[in-house]
């Protein structure tokens, strides 16, 4: 069964943490999805590793910062392959690392077969503990519930209470320097004050200066960290030493051992180096009285020379203070106000300053009870956590697990990182994380191994009557379905053959191949169905594999009933929802308001989850309210950037509002990083290519289509629904000059869309292929398909457009004309979107202009004009206007208002719909 772990933070604990929980997980065989959610755009970067100034060096050398205790050179083989001259004793940049992490997470994700990554931009702001695992909660809103979850919070920002509320309230203030932007408000010019002399304010110093400028750092103590050797030396051997006899006997032991260390080895920085292995234990063997008077009286200057600076660094710095542009001082500030376009301080040393800005360095806060994040005070308040020992950080067993308060329960939440330095002091330098992150990974699934095994289930809990390998891979495939990837099918394959009894899977493989090209095998993995599950299944399972049946086997009207049946009784079935709405997947059984009805009603039921959001944003953007599609889509794809339904929603809200250059750069970042695996990707080069269209812009749909849309780009039906109808919809549209491309894509398509399709989906695109090929023959053999056909909307709306496109293609424009306006209220029936059923009036609008009918012509450009803008609308209204007053007519008459469409009459009344529900079909 495959289990659900969150980690909160995505910095360098919290990819730590995912990785183990990955690598842990494949090696033992267990099914595992690691969400790891954090709202920062990078992953593993954190505070610590985001930045990018290369001179903010690591305060370790490369050779002891690899990310697995296990394999100690892996930092330095990755690094050696993009800086081939890095050495073991290099103190590489800070953002260099951060790359590092991100890579590691990366590959991690991509070798480890039963455990799936997924990224989540969010900010967690709340978790209630359930029996069933803790649910967290988002601040955009919904949620996730997990079997387990581990907290990577990192620092929590530094603590500003000192300074006044009113320069706290002044734009020349900066609480946390590590913000995206906050430096923005320290200007190029004046001095500034930097409250802090720790490693923060080492960093700050290097950025902020420059000539002129004077650069004033101050803390209660003014000590700088110390400086690292010039050449690394090894750590000494720890010292045997005992503190249950108190921090006073502990402090004489300390320096003992290292008066002894600098005597015998020249220098007392191995020895501090020694004490990093007994730290934790010397630290948790103090009375919470002595760790309190350690924090107050001595922390600082552990911390000045247990993080020490890279020899550079040290450098950098003392150059500044020596040309006077830095100077640090043991002081606090008394007073710091604004005043007109500067800051008033007073220290306590007796100066005052007048600066340009004024710089929290402070460092992190170390009491949670007073911290304003809201995921940390929920922790608190509701008794999941408490604070560690001498109220520092969280309090964690010795695995990491949270201890909760008196008389609250146990949670499945561990802890990892900053937040357990009540517990063990040194807790934040990368050799202790990847200690941790390999430690509670194996607590978390050995905890969550511990639980009564159950029957796999999906990812929406609906119980799978399989194995569990074979669960895993079918889970794997419907991520894939619902985010419109490719490689479902395969995977599917895959799980049906390690257990031929899985009846979901077939069923799953026979809705896929009913969509696919050829379409035959649909049949078989349909038979497989309905024999396993005859054989081996629970209620939702035969009831699903019922459905799939009458969906193809039998009529329109009682496919969509049983699918629906089955949906009312089971709506957390996400395949089968997926395959009733018409989808990137899926051709559906429903359209407009049925579709919208079902999606909507369905948001108790789904929450926020990615995929349902994205199916939201469709209907919304179906239903022209397009900022909510706009911000449902971008929620989805903040979870799951591969999210084809909120990808489409996002193609159609740019489209259909008219944005079509800022639709083409953000469809083509889209492709850039995702599209590779989506199984619509050409459909998205479509929607780019549209805008191109509209724009008027020939050589870019030229080059867009050569690029990505040829035979050679497109596979199955996509060739006609994509690449054939593009070039129809140009040629309608006057752009594009010479033969169309078209029967290279007929020869690579699927016969059975051209000849004998299954879908009205598949017909009319096939019917467009056919047009642009010339082709009335086999119109006319598709016309006599569709009219025999039980699927009524192929007898119903196919046959009349092949029809009308036969007389396109003939050149009869007056039959054409009168053909084609009928189909306007009826082709949403097929199942396409609105772009895509525009190819109608594209036609349409051809035949009006080519058979001379220009004032009607107009009228319908207008009314695409009123919809949305665009440079071709706008060429071709100028056209027909030419062309009217060629012929000494006064112009197009305006659009009509609350009257009829002069082009859209009573489809009811037509003679070829009268013979449509005369002729009777099987």
């Amino acid at each position: 069964m495959t289990r659900r772990v969150a980690v909160v933070g995505a910095g360098a604990a919290g990819a730590l943490t995912a990785v183990q929980l990955m690598r842990q997980a494949e090696r033992s065989g267990r099914g595992i999805g690691v969400w790891l959610i954090d709202p920062a755009g990078h992953t593993g970067r954190g505070v610590a590793y985001s930045t990018s100034d290369p001179r903010h060096l690591l305060n370790v050398p490369a050779a002891r910062m690899s990310a697995f205790p296990d394999d100690p050179g892996h930092f330095l083989r990755w690094l050696a392959g993009r800086h081939p001259h890095a050495a073991p004793g290099d103190f590489v940049p800070r953002k260099e690392y951060g790359r590092y992490l991100s890579d590691v997470v990366e590959q991690t994700a991509q070798e480890c077969r039963r455990a799936r990554l997924h990224r989540v931009r969010e900010r967690v702001v709340a978790v209630r503990d359930r029996s069933a695992g803790p649910v967290l909660r988002f601040a955009g809103g919904g949620g996730l519930q997990v079997d387990a979850a581990v907290l990577a919070l990192g620092t929590l920002g530094p603590d500003h209470a000192w300074a006044d509320p009113q320069l706290r309230a002044s734009g020349r203030f900066v609480a946390d320097p590590w913000a995206p932007g906050a430096l923005d408000a320290v200007a190029a010019e004046g001095d500034v004050l930097l409250v802090g002399t720790g490693l923060t304010m080492v960093d700050l110093a290097v950025t902020l200066a420059r000539p002129g400028r004077v650069l004033h750092a101050v803390s209660r103590h003014g000590l700088l960290p110390q400086e690292h050797l010039p050449v690394a030396a090894a750590a000494a051997q720890p010292p045997e030493l005992d503190a249950t006899h108190g921090l006073d006997a502990l402090r004489r032991g300390v320096r003992r051992y290292l008066a002894a260390g600098r005597r015998s080895g020249g220098d007392w920085r191995p020895a501090m180096d020694g004490l990093r292995p007994v730290t934790a234990a010397l630290w948790q063997q103090l009375s919470t009285a002595d760790r309190r008077r350690f924090v107050e009286e001595d922390l600082r200057t552990w911390e000045v020379h247990r993080h020490r600076v890279a020899p550079a660094t040290a450098v950098a710095l003392g150059a500044l203070r020596a040309s006077g542009r830095l100077q640090v001082a043991a002081a606090e500030v008394v007073r710091a106000v604004p005043d007109d376009d500067a800051v008033a301080v007073t220290l306590s040393d007796g100066r005052r300053l007048r600066v340009g800005a004024v710089v929290n360095c402070t460092g992190a806060r170390m009491d949670l009870r007073r911290t304003d994040d809201p995921l940390v005070r929920c922790l608190l308040e509701r008794g999941c956590a408490r604070t560690g020992p001498a109220d520092l950080g969280l309090d964690t067993r010795d695995d990491g697990r949270v201890v909760p308060a008196a008389g609250v329960p146990v949670a499945r939440l561990w802890a990892i990182g900053a937040v357990r330095r009540g517990n063990l002091l040194e807790t934040t330098a990368v050799p202790e994380i990847r200690a941790q992150a390999d430690e509670v990974a194996g607590a978390v699934l050995e905890a969550l191994a511990a639980r009564r095994a159950s029957r796999p289930a999906d990812r929406y809990g609906q119980r799978l009557s399989t194995t569990p390998e074979a669960a895993l891979l079918y889970e794997r495939a419907l991520e894939r379905i619902l985010a419109g990837s490719l490689g479902a099918e395969a995977l599917l394959r895959e799980a049906v053959g390690i257990d031929p009894g899985f009846a979901v899977g077939h069923a799953a493989l026979a809705l896929l191949g009913h969509e696919g090209p050829g379409g035959g095998h649909a049949f078989g993995a349909l038979e497989a169905a309905v024999q396993a599950a005859a054989r081996r299944s629970d209620e939702r399972e035969r009831s699903l594999v019922a459905a799939v049946r009458a969906r193809l086997t039998g009529t329109e009207e009682g496919g969509k009933a049983a699918l629906l049946g089955h949906i009312a009784a089971h709506p957390r079935d996400a395949l089968a929802v997926s395959a009733a709405v018409p989808t990137v997947s899926f051709s559906g059984v429903t359209s407009a308001e049925e579709s919208w009805a079902l999606v909507e009603g369905l948001a108790p039921v789904y929450g926020d989850d990615w995929w349902y959001l994205g199916q939201l944003a469709f209907v919304r953007q179906e239903q022209e309210r397009w900022a909510q599609a706009e911000a449902l889509a971008d929620r989805a794809l903040a979870a799951q950037p591969r999210a084809g339904h909120a990808v489409h929603a996002r193609a159609h809200v740019f489209y259909e509002t008219g944005e079509h250059r800022a639709g083409i750069a953000w469809l083509d970042d889209w492709l850039h990083r995702h599209g590779r695996q989506a199984g619509h990707r050409s459909h998205i080069s479509w929607h780019a290519a549209l805008h191109e269209l509209s724009l008027d812009d020939r050589s870019a749909l030229l080059r867009r289509y050569r690029r990505e849309l040829d035979a050679s780009r497109v596979k199955g039906g996509r060739l006609l629904a994509d690449s054939a109808a593009l070039l129809w919809r140009a040629r309608m549209t006057g752009s594009w000059s010479g033969a169309l491309p078209v029967a290279e894509l007929l020869q690579a398509a699927p016969r059975q869309w051209v000849e004998a399709p299954a879908t009205a989906f598949a017909a009319l695109h096939g019917a467009l292929a056919l047009a642009a090929a010339g082709d009335t023959d086999a119109l006319g053999r598709l016309r006599a398909h569709a009219l025999a056909h039980r699927n009524e909307v192929l007898p119903l709306v196919i046959a009349p457009l092949c029809a009308a496109l036969s007389a396109v293609v003939r050149q009869r424009w007056p039959q054409a004309v009168r053909l084609l306006p009928p189909l306007l209220p009826v082709i949403a029936r097929v199942g396409a979107s609105k772009a895509q059923l525009e190819v109608v009036e594209e036609t349409l609008l051809h035949a009006l202009i080519e058979g001379g009918e220009h004032e009607r012509a107009a009228v319908l450009l207008s009314a695409r004009l009123e919809r949305r803008s665009s440079p071709l609308d706008r060429r071709r209204l100028k056209t027909v206007h030419e062309r009217c007053a060629a012929r000494g007519a006064e112009g197009a008459p305006p659009p009509l208002h609350g009257a009829r469409h002069p082009l859209q009459r009573d489809s009811t009344d037509h003679p070829l719909v009268l013979e449509m529900h005369r002729t009777r079909w099987r």
